[in-house]
């Protein structure tokens, strides 16, 4: 087998063809992380600050260094169940997070039932507003409940720079209300959690939680977040990789021993050199580089082709 036995750009169909097992973190439905995860130095006395203190957890570092792993980690050696997750973006807001109305949907529902009624004589069914309702993902994580729910903020830094300042009191506090529902004066509502169809009972508009969740927001340092922010938050900054640390990390998410020298070797300690230096390149990069050299096809590769294939999936992730 060589490195273009798939797809080879010549229009001719080959029947038949099956292409390799895929790398572990590429299965689908995804396998979790928490197995293969080691945490660095003090993340663990972070985390155990953060669950006692019932503060948020905020990591710093560069893309790939397992940020978003450690709620994983939490969360199955806890038993806290599926973790929520949040991808901030520049648009994100804390009333998507908490909550999400549908009012279009209701209007339009409302005009259907009513054609109904006037075309089958009858009345219009009755108007629920919950059904109209979906908590988001912050919403969900605050819903009462006998132990904390795990939530993943991801790329906070990403926000607009209100959304921070618009978390305070939400974390303080741990409640929020639903208005929609005290505008109209309801009060009970089964309204529909984030990440199933289950739906949990809403008193007067109120969301109150008894546990506060354990909650972990990463951050790449692309934006200074606010000091009153910082202070309500744990902060841990991932240690930059070296070289045992990349070894470590490759043996234990490929089953694969790095040697003291070879072309393995110089990929690993250019990729911490290149870190060291400032460059965006990002640990899983790394680890489909060696799992595609290291597998049947890639070892067929002479020294070119082994050049050009890392240059193609080593790339500066600042750049295009």
């Amino acid at each position: 087998m060589t490195w273009n036995a798939y797809y080879r750009g010549d229009g001719v169909v080959r029947k038949g063809t099956r292409l390799p097992q895929p790398p572990p973190w590429r299965t689908f439905p995804r396998r979790s992380a928490a197995q293969v995860f080691e945490p660095p130095e003090g993340l663990i006395d972070a985390v155990n600050a953060a669950l006692v203190l019932r503060r948020p957890l905020l990591i710093t570092g560069g893309p790939g260094t397992g940020k978003s792993t450690v709620i994983e980690q939490v969360a199955e050696e806890l038993e806290l169940g599926p973790v929520l997750r949040w991808h901030v973006t520049s648009r994100s807001t804390l009333s998507d997070a908490l909550y999400r109305y549908d009012a279009l949907g209701r209007i339009h529902a409302h005009r259907l039932q009513q054609e109904k009624a006037r075309a089958g004589g009858g009345e219009a069914g009755e108007d629920d507003i919950a059904a109209f309702l979906h908590l988001g993902q912050l919403g969900t994580a605050l819903l009462p409940s006998p132990q904390p729910r795990a939530l993943l903020i991801d790329e906070i830094d990403k926000a607009d720079l209100d959304l921070p300042g618009d978390l305070l009191d939400v974390l303080e506090r741990g409640e929020y209300r639903i208005e929609e529902l005290l505008r109209e004066g309801q009060d009970a509502a089964q309204v529909r959690m984030w990440d199933s169809e289950e739906k949990h009972p809403v008193e007067r508009g109120h969301v109150q939680c008894t546990e506060f969740p354990f909650i972990v927001m990463t951050s790449n340092g692309e934006q200074e977040l606010p000091a009153p922010f910082l202070r309500r938050c744990v902060r841990f900054s991932m240690p930059t990789p070296t070289s045992s640390l990349v070894r470590e990390v490759v043996r234990r998410h490929l089953e694969l021993d790095v040697p003291a020298t070879g072309p393995m070797a110089e990929l690993v300690d250019d990729f911490v050199r290149r870190v060291a230096a400032g460059e965006s390149v990002a640990v899983d990069q790394l680890l489909g580089t060696l799992h595609l050299l290291n597998g049947d096809g890639g070892r067929d590769l002479d020294g070119a082709e082994r050049n050009r294939l890392v240059g193609l999936l080593m790339k500066d992730l600042s750049s295009a």
